[in-house]
């Protein structure tokens, strides 16, 4: 069985919508599954600044938070992450930051990667937060998984081909059904490809 361990951050509850659907879509490729966020490292003050912040919060702590043994468990792994001015949030940074020893001694080079993202508009820096994730599945060593243009439901999603990215407009849980049918059919194809890549 393949393993998959889908990492994300989520504010208010755009990613996490997606986070689930990429975790299902694997889970549909047969892929044992982890879901798991990353840790909270705004203060207070600011999560309280934003009722739908400490909501999603709240309603997200039945969720495990991620260590660097989810991605030595993995056989691949998506990450995903709301864009902050064009580039991944602080938290899923932190989180990358505490991945050196496994990349020092290459635990994560050779295993399925692929990266999911929101922003507040349509051009708010979906792209380029996936492709600033690029980056780092590069210095991994990792196999990029993007759904590039392999299926026509895509296209109802908006047609990313670097991974699924979700406008929020500024609401809470905004993920269309099309994005979540891109965001599972992603997960699947991790999982698929993951699966070959292990051999």
């Amino acid at each position: 069985m393949t393993n998959i361990a889908v990492v994300y951050y989520s504010s208010t509850g755009n990613t996490h919508q997606l986070a689930q659907a990429v975790a299902e879509g694997a889970q549909e490729a047969g892929a044992e599954v982890r879901l798991r966020r990353v840790a909270e490292t705004a203060p207070d003050a600011a999560i309280d600044s934003n009722p739908a912040w400490r909501a999603h919060l709240d309603e997200v702590s039945g969720v495990e938070v991620a260590t660097p043994d989810d991605l030595a468990w993995a056989d691949g792994y998506a990450f995903g992450t709301p864009t902050r001015f064009g580039t991944p949030s602080a938290q899923l940074k932190a989180y990358i930051d505490t991945l050196g020893g496994l990349w020092a001694n290459g635990t994560l080079a050779n295993k399925g990667a692929t990266a999911f993202t929101s922003a507040q508009n349509t051009h708010g820096g979906n792209e380029s937060t996936i492709l600033t994730l690029f980056n780092v599945f590069s210095h991994f060593g990792a196999v990029i998984v993007p759904p590039g243009y392999t299926d026509p439901l895509l296209f109802a999603a908006g047609g990313n081909p670097y991974g699924t990215s979700v406008p929020s407009a500024g609401n809470s849980a905004a993920a269309s059904d099309e994005a979540l049918t891109a965001a599972r059919y992603q997960g699947r194809r991790l999982a698929e490809i993951t699966a070959k890549i292990r051999g």
